[in-house]
């Protein structure tokens, strides 16, 4: 990352940090006078506008531009968090299966230190489409590794609820 960036970047988590500070016309006039410093159809200016719509309830636009983002290759982890970020606004417009076909393939695609957090707006989008047993299975399994003890146990309940067993 060059200097400029890294100021930039710099800029942009000090904005975010601030976000209960400004109203949410202002904090979205400050995230797009800090995109309107990248080049036009900027993957990271894109991405981030898509953020700031999304946390400012405004989950139509924040698609369309997670869209748009995700098509120009955000570096890095930006990728899977948009990837994230869109799959759960899309279950929040109601788009659940369009959700959960993102999110499978993304568990399917990688794996970093996002995965729980793929697992975790899977499970939401899974209860969602009706699916709780499989949802709370994903959920345990997710969680089994960070366990002191319990992790056979708890995987094995997890096997059992997809299985439509008794847990």
């Amino acid at each position: 990352m060059t200097a400029p960036e890294a100021r930039w970047e710099r800029r942009l988590e000090k904005l975010w940090a601030s976000f209960d500070d400004h109203g949410p016309d202002g904090f979205l006039r400050r995230i797009e006078t800090l995109a309107a410093e990248l080049p036009p159809g900027d993957a990271v200016a894109l991405y981030e506008l898509a953020s700031a719509h999304d946390a400012l309830d405004r989950e139509e636009e924040a698609a369309a531009l997670y869209r748009r983002a995700l098509a120009a290759g955000p570096p890095g982890g930006r990728r899977r968090r948009a990837v994230i970020q869109l799959a759960s606004t899309l279950r929040n417009l109601g788009r659940v299966e369009e959700s959960i076909a993102l999110l499978t393939t993304e568990r399917e695609t990688c794996s970093d230190e996002l995965d729980d957090a793929v697992t975790a707006f899977l499970s939401l989008a899974l209860v969602d489409a009706g699916r709780e047993r499989e949802a709370a299975a994903l959920a345990l399994t997710a969680l089994v590794p960070h366990l002191p003890e319990y992790r056979r146990s708890l995987t094995h309940y997890a096997r059992a609820l997809t299985a439509g067993e008794h847990a």
